[in-house]
């Protein structure tokens, strides 16, 4: 029997990515699953120009899917950065709701620092042109984030999604209008500082994601991440929290809906 409980939002997974062997395959079923625990909504992440179709075909396809559209920083081309006109074209869809994930990684390519920053930048400038909200990855790259969202001075804002860093980096990211996301890292025996973050983000600036199919919560780490998941995040979060879970995913849901005002959830 589907779960009668308030909504959830997964705000981050990657469904044309999904590892979907436990329900035979089929896409059908692995959000079917996810409905049946209470998940409501599906944030569909663009990471490169090559994913953009296939991202909004599945918006098309599923009234409960809206998506976004960008280049992941890992996914910049050394040689050059996405143009300017080709995002603000994709994201005239309708169904494209958000610009990213982009923004700065150098945790594994520190030597492509320049070319990461041009594409976070042009990101920014679509942002401000659209009105759309970004969706940021930060990895080691803490000082050079903040400063260009300092420098971009986006009234609309956006989300850090999977939140990896310390409370001084958040509270930041706050007070610049940003909301942050957490995922399943938060359920991990070493996270003990991400649990510090995640006890004192202001209620109505949080989202929860699963990233699917990276990073999946205990108990299922070590395994594919399924967008179901994302119930086994916000209740650990709820109890963290020390908040009932009915008025946690309230609560969540509505903060996707404020910060995301074109999806349909």
């Amino acid at each position: 029997m589907p779960d009668s409980t308030p909504r959830l939002v997964d705000s981050h997974c990657h469904l044309d990515r999904l590892d979907l062997s436990a329900h035979g395959g089929s896409l059908n079923a692995a959000l079917e699953a996810a409905r049946a625990r209470g998940v409501g909504h599906f944030l569909c992440i663009g990471v490169s120009a090559d994913n953009a179709a296939a991202v909004k075909a599945l918006a098309e396809r599923y009234p409960d899917v809206d998506c976004s559209v960008g280049v992941h920083p890992l996914d910049v081309n050394p040689n050059g950065v996405p143009t300017l006109d080709w995002l603000v074209g994709e994201l005239t869809h309708p169904h494209v709701v958000a610009i990213g994930e982009t923004g700065l990684d150098y945790h594994y390519e520190p030597e492509a620092a320049e070319v990461q920053q041009a594409s976070f930048r042009l990101h920014l400038d679509a942002a401000r042109v659209t009105g759309k909200p970004v969706i940021i990855h930060t990895r080691a790259a803490r000082a050079d984030t903040l400063a260009m969202l300092r420098e971009a001075a986006l009234p609309q804002a956006g989300v850090l999604h999977c939140f990896t860093e310390d409370w001084p980096m958040a509270r930041e990211a706050l007070d610049m209008g940003y909301y942050i996301s957490l995922s399943g890292i938060v359920t991990f025996k070493n996270a003990d500082a991400l649990r510090d973050v995640a006890r004192q983000v202001p209620a109505d600036r949080l989202l929860v994601e699963t990233d699917a199919p990276y990073l999946a919560p205990i108990p299922y780490r070590g395994k594919p991440n399924l967008p179901q998941y994302v119930r086994e995040v916000a209740e650990y979060l709820a109890m963290l929290r020390g908040v009932p879970y009915e008025r946690f995913a309230e609560q969540t849901s509505a903060n996707f809906r404020r910060l995301f005002p074109l999806a349909r959830a």
